[in-house]
């Protein structure tokens, strides 16, 4: 059945609507940030950059970073953007956009997002890598989709026990990575944890400025919850989405953060630029023997 133009949205040059990108722009692994600015500091390590294009906040760059075709993608911040660079990108990939069909044979690309990140563990100290084996998320998007067969019930209703999550919030969910990326990727310079994806930056992450937060005891609850050895390491606001879009259209996804404040001992990284370069030349080197 064709996709009706409402649905799939092209431009006049027959780029996805959003991205600005055509199906030959993108490689099959592709590196998604948050900020539009970081897409240059990986792309400057590239040997080649074949490719660039920006629209809105989205900023892609493709090229080869030795001798492996890489593509890399500024989403900007939050759950909601992530819906639209994910939904774009499996498009591009697996959609043919002159009969607007599904293709018969479905590609499966491999995301790795390098972010930024607050840790809730006295332990992981600023400056350190995290690599998110799941994604909480609290934010509700993915309830848009059927989700049962990706998530975690077990794990999610010990979560809502312990923190005493009120039925009128979407319910938790908990999505893992995936276990090849995982295993490539992570080292002894990697922590490994619960990655908790929330909807905003402040009220949402437990911040006051000068609004009184819904729950005061979240963040310690969140803490304190652990289940079978697993426990939250650290909040942000893309992992749970990235996660659960790309089981959902079988796509390979790990996130791997940079730890740039420690929320329970209120200390920030007092060099972050070093430490997500350190991060990006991590990932790109483990990426090149993929």
């Amino acid at each position: 059945m064709s996709i009706k133009h409402s649905e799939l949205i092209l431009n006049p040059d027959g780029s996805i609507y959003h991205l600005n990108l055509k199906p030959e722009h993108i490689a099959d692994t592709i590196i998604l940030v948050g900020d539009q600015d970081r897409v240059e500091k990986i792309s400057k390590h590239f040997d080649t950059i074949e490719f660039s294009t920006q629209k809105r906040e989205f900023k892609t760059h493709t090229g080869f970073y030795k001798g492996k075709r890489l593509s890399v993608i500024s989403t900007g911040i939050g759950p909601d953007n992530i819906d639209i660079v994910l939904n774009e990108l499996d498009a591009l990939a697996n959609i043919d956009f002159e009969t607007r069909t599904v293709k018969n044979d479905l590609k499966t690309l491999n995301f790795i997002r390098i972010g930024t990140s607050g840790a809730l563990q006295e332990d992981i100290p600023v400056d350190a890598f995290v690599a998110s084996e799941y994604g909480l998320d609290l934010n509700g998007m993915l309830h848009s989709y059927q989700t049962c067969d990706i998530t975690n019930p077990k794990i999610e209703s010990a979560f809502i026990q312990h923190t005493q999550w009120p039925n009128f919030k979407a319910r938790p969910l908990i999505i893992k990575c995936n276990e090849t990326l995982k295993n490539y990727m992570i080292s002894d310079q990697t922590h490994l944890g619960i990655t908790l994806t929330a909807i905003g930056f402040y009220g949402p992450q437990g911040r006051v400025l000068r609004l009184p937060l819904q729950d005061e005891a979240l963040n310690s609850k969140i803490q304190t919850f652990g289940f079978n050895g697993l426990r939250v390491t650290n909040l942000e606001m893309e992992t749970s989405a990235i996660y659960g879009l790309s089981k959902l259209m079988e796509h390979k996804a790990l996130s791997l953060n940079a730890v740039i404040a420690n929320r329970t001992l209120g200390t920030f990284s007092k060099h972050p630029g070093k430490t997500i370069e350190k991060l990006i030349l991590y990932t790109l080197d483990r990426l090149s023997s993929i």
